[in-house]
């Protein structure tokens, strides 16, 4: 198990800071890398936790809260058809949730988008910096 000085979620090695949506009480917002899938979203919790049952339950509901927010700000904006959910870690092993609106022309959308081979797609600055604007704006509604 790996604690916070070896984790790449503590140390700030990932996400990028470029990335950055928004910061909120129990983790920050970005922007994922690749973007085939619009508007994926990683949401990251600020303190080093690898599991759900580690936090507090009042760090735990704050946290869902925020998840849930942030879905339906990306929901909004992307216009999905569904929202998916990910909290895996077993790359990364700090909790962090995966947000990934589905959208009604996904390709294979009734499966997980890791399940879709695909080149990732990195999005040029000013293309990223004006989907990580729109989010915010929704976030703010």
């Amino acid at each position: 198990m790996t604690g916070p000085s070896e984790c790449p979620a503590c140390s700030g090695q990932w996400p990028r800071p470029e990335q950055r949506i928004a910061d909120f009480d129990q983790c920050i917002v970005y922007l994922h890398d690749d973007q085939f899938f619009p508007g994926w979203t990683v949401l990251v919790l600020k303190r080093h936790a690898t599991e759900l049952f580690a936090l507090t339950p009042p760090e735990r509901a704050a946290l869902m809260e925020e998840v849930s927010n942030v879905a339906e700000a990306l929901a909004g904006v992307f216009n999905a058809h569904k929202m998916n959910y990910e909290l895996l870690g077993n790359q990364i092993a700090h909790i962090h949730w995966h947000l990934i609106p589905r959208l009604a022309d996904d390709p294979r959308r009734a499966e997980p988008v890791w399940r879709h081979d695909h080149r990732p797609l990195a999005l040029p600055a000013a293309e990223r910096n004006e989907r990580i604007a729109r989010i915010r704006a929704a976030l703010k509604r």
